[in-house]
């Protein structure tokens, strides 16, 4: 195998990081949404709670990002 080849297959590994992050933003959605629906007056602390959890979870996506331009780029 060549290290070309290589590089992009780690790449794409790295990247399935990222897919459990998609499903970690999308289940932190339904959960407040859901929440939201059920209590109403108790909107606004879901709602900051969503985001934050939305926020930690994109940030994994972020690092897969990063080391997978890293292998890409810099290996």
């Amino acid at each position: 195998m060549e290290a070309a080849a290589a590089k992009l297959i780690g790449a794409g590994i790295a990247m399935i990081g990222a897919m459990g992050a998609g499903l970690g933003v999308g289940m932190a959605a339904f959960g407040g949404v859901q929440g939201i629906a059920r209590n109403p007056d108790a909107a606004g602390a879901i709602q900051t709670n969503m985001i934050l959890g939305i926020v930690f979870t994109e940030a994994i996506a972020i690092y897969c990002l990063v080391v997978a331009m890293l292998i890409l780029f810099v290996f």
